[in-house]
Formats: C-alpha cells, sequence, structure tokens
C-alpha cells in the first residue's frame, strides 16, 4: 500500500501527462505551524494547449492565491467530494496552503462542513481584503518565498487553540494510513463516540464526513496501484481493501474517476 506522501502523489489524475504541462512543488510548514497546515504547495505551467488538470480530492482545505477574474486572490477551497477540475491556459501559477484535516477550523471559527464543494474568496469569508497578500505571493520569484508570504499571513490571523483539532487530524490519518478502516463505524469506535457524534464532528472540523473520509482514502489507494508499474490484481485488490468483491471496486472507482481502473491504468 502506498504511503500517505504516495497518496497525496496518486491524487492527481493521469500523471504521465501531468508532468508535461504542469510543474508541481511542495515545502513543509515551519513548527509552529504544523499542527494545522500539512504542506504548503504550488503548481506552474507554461500550455500551448489547453490542459484540463483532475485531481482527486482529499479531506483537505485549501488557500490558494491565484489570479481570479484578471486580478490575484486568495480562495479557499473546501473539500470537494466529486472530482476536482481545473482548466488551465497559456502561462501562470498558484501558491497554496494545504491543511491537516479539522486545520482550518481555527481560522474560520466556525463549522468548516458550510465550505463543502464550495470555492469562497477570503474576503467574503473572513470579511478582509485578501488582494495584497495574494498580490504578494504571486509576485515572488521563487515558489519558496510566496509560500512564506502565505505562512506569515495565516500567522497573523492567530488561530483559536483547540485541542480537538489535533483529535480528529490525528484520527483521519489514521484513517489514511490504516488500509483495515474501512467504515466510519470503526472510527467511531476507535474515537470513543457515537458514530452520530462523529459525524458532527467531522462536519464541523474536518468538513465532510467519515463515511466519505474512509471510503475515499481507499479509492486513492486503488488510484496509487493504477499509477504503479507493476500489474494489478484487482481481485485481490478489492479483498485488501474492504470491498465486497472485485465488482464493487470497479463501481466505486468508475463513478469517481469515469472509467475502470484497467482502463484508467492503460491511460495513466
Amino acid at each position: 500500500m502506498p504511503s500517505r506522501s504516495g497518496r497525496v502523489q496518486a491524487a492527481v489524475m493521469r500523471p504521465s501527462v501531468a508532468e508535461q504541462r504542469i510543474e508541481v512543488g511542495r515545502a513543509e510548514p515551519d513548527p509552529d505551524l504544523r499542527g494545522l497546515i500539512d504542506y504548503f504547495w504550488w503548481v506552474r505551467w507554461d500550455t500551448v494547449e489547453p490542459h484540463d488538470q483532475e485531481v482527486v480530492p482529499r479531506p483537505v482545505v485549501h488557500l490558494t492565491a491565484e489570479d481570479v477574474g484578471g486580478g490575484p486572490r486568495l480562495i479557499v477551497h473546501g473539500v470537494h467530494p466529486r472530482m476536482f477540475r481545473r482548466h488551465l491556459e497559456g502561462v501562470g501559477h498558484t501558491v497554496a496552503a494545504g491543511f491537516r484535516p479539522a486545520g482550518f477550523r481555527p481560522f474560520l471559527r466556525s463549522d468548516v462542513g458550510a465550505l463543502e464543494g464550495r470555492e469562497v474568496p477570503v474576503a467574503d469569508l473572513l470579511g478582509m481584503d485578501d488582494r495584497p497578500v495574494a498580490e504578494e505571493a504571486l509576485a515572488c520569484a521563487h515558489p519558496e518565498d510566496g509560500a512564506a508570504v502565505l505562512a506569515a499571513w495565516l500567522r497573523g490571523l492567530a488561530p483559536e487553540p483547540d485541542p480537538r483539532v489535533a483529535e480528529l487530524a490525528a484520527l483521519v490519518e489514521r484513517a489514511e494510513e490504516d488500509t483495515s478502516l474501512v467504515r466510519a463505524d470503526q472510527l467511531a469506535e476507535l474515537a470513543g463516540v457515537s458514530l452520530r457524534t462523529l459525524q458532527r464532528r467531522f462536519h464541523s472540523y474536518v468538513g465532510i464526513g467519515p463515511k466519505w473520509v474512509v471510503q475515499r482514502f481507499r479509492l486513492l489507494d486503488v488510484t496509487a496501484a493504477a499509477h504503479g508499474d507493476a500489474e494489478v490484481d484487482w481481485a485481490d485488490l478489492a479483498a485488501r481493501l474492504g470491498y465486497a468483491d472485485q465488482s464493487h471496486l470497479i463501481r466505486a472507482f468508475t463513478q469517481l474517476v469515469g472509467h475502470p481502473p484497467a482502463t484508467y491504468a492503460r491511460e495513466a
């Protein structure tokens, strides 16, 4: 099974095509932000032909500095329940922060579930002008410096300490790593709460329900296998990931990606 970083990489669809069209980089946050931010990332593109890039969303909120409607803006991306697509043309770049699961709650100070499937300018969400910091981040010659601009801005928001963030982040990360976790009630048992209580906490802090989280991580395991060089025994993989049988795995993957995993693997 892939590592956690391997699942992050597996989220980028058709990587053999993507690496020819886009350049992606990552940087770790400083120690004071690691409890809330998983990583900073950036993507650059210089395309002769328009390129549509698909990404399998993880249970992560992102803050991006990007050009929107001709000007730099900071955009908060809630957890997208379905495939995320971005249309890229010409030359451009984005600098962003990917929060730990539940890590955006101390900045938002309200229900993260209200952001599910949405992309909202910071000005609308937090009531502050986001243009200056977005412009500064995108103007940096090196994307690492743009990430530092975002980090400084986030520190200035003075996120409220909340011990539940670490608790829920650890639970989500456990679900990501432990392939034996295939049902939401298993997470509730690990947390020592009822499934209903866990559902409320996930919606409020993570931004999406625990059932979706578990199912999405197992689908990312399937995607990682499809991206590998080795031939995949899909029936064996289905059994190891808790699917009832191979047909259930194929159906779930096809619903998300649009193609059966074996077909997708040949074109990825």
